[in-house]
């Protein structure tokens, strides 16, 4: 899919690339609600409205938000891009499916919430900042039957995005992974993160993992 890119705006990755293999798995049918939140370019959202899902694409930047608009326009399809953080445009609703590629690279402290493009990837010291919101506001936003796909680093630990959801009552399971070469984020990081012992001297490459949680009939 060919997509144009505002500065600033995440462009799609690794990360995007395999939740896109997830939401292609995963059965959708016409007319399904899906939700896109952290759309930055829209390449999911715009994956989902070609399959005749009725779309809905949030994210915190405004540059992103014209992102989608433009590329649904140019695509020739229709997609609901609203501005705001994270689920609350949408807290009065429910959908069928949630697409969810957050922040989740664990960030040196700094003071202060992330700023600009980094919003598209720090996430706290343990990667986590806004990986917890998710799993705890996106459960009431499923209909019964209805799916959350989440994507993130293992780093930012799998196992607990799992308990958490779980708890929350949904059943839930890593479907996807696969192992990626660092990028220059993380290249950057690599000293800290050994230092906070998240990698090994010997680590080049990160997990990335789909996380699938579904709310029961």
């Amino acid at each position: 899919m060919n997509l144009l890119v505002l500065p600033g705006v995440y462009a799609p990755q690794d990360d995007t690339a395999l939740l896109a293999e997830a939401l292609a798995e995963e059965p959708l049918a016409p007319g399904a609600r899906v939700l896109d939140v952290g759309t930055g370019s829209g390449a999911l959202a715009l994956a989902a409205a070609r399959r005749g899902a009725r779309v809905t694409a949030v994210d915190v930047s405004r540059r992103a938000v014209a992102t989608v608009r433009l590329n649904a326009r140019l695509a020739g399809l229709r997609v609901r891009a609203v501005h705001g953080d994270l689920f609350a445009p949408v807290s009065a609703e429910t959908f069928d499916l949630v697409l969810a590629n957050p922040p989740y690279v664990p960030a040196p402290p700094t003071g202060r919430e992330p700023r600009g493009a980094a919003r598209a990837w720090d996430a706290g010291g343990d990667g986590r900042l806004v990986l917890d919101r998710i799993c705890r506001d996106a459960p009431p936003l499923l209909r019964p039957g209805g799916a959350l796909l989440l994507v993130h680093s293992a780093l930012s630990d799998a196992g607990r995005t799992v308990g958490a959801l779980r708890a929350a009552g949904l059943r839930t399971a890593v479907t996807e992974h696969r192992w990626v070469a660092f990028g220059p984020v993380m290249r950057a990081r690599q000293s800290w993160l050994r230092d906070r012992g998240l990698l090994t001297d010997e680590d080049d490459k990160e997990e990335l993992v789909v996380i699938r949680a579904e709310r029961q009939r």
